[in-house]
């Protein structure tokens, strides 16, 4: 599977305008403000509320703390 990073850059959940992060193992973005993920089909984004699935409280934290900024 093969995402254009410029692509990534660009999109964002429909729901919350929030950026996406790329679940590659999984074939997904991932949302961590709307807890949903959009699911990649024949590498295009299907970028339709509906057929997003909500992230598991495991999901949701795993890109929580990786999405966390550095401390100062």
């Amino acid at each position: 599977m093969s995402i254009d990073s410029r692509l990534l850059e660009i999109l964002v959940c429909p729901m919350s305008k929030a950026p996406l992060v790329l679940s590659a193992d999984k074939e997904e973005l991932w949302c961590r403000s709307s807890g949903l993920a959009y699911p990649i089909r024949d590498d295009i984004p299907v970028m339709i509320a509906e057929e997003a699935r909500e992230l598991s409280k495991d999901e949701r934290e795993s890109i929580s703390s990786a999405a966390e900024p550095p401390s100062r």
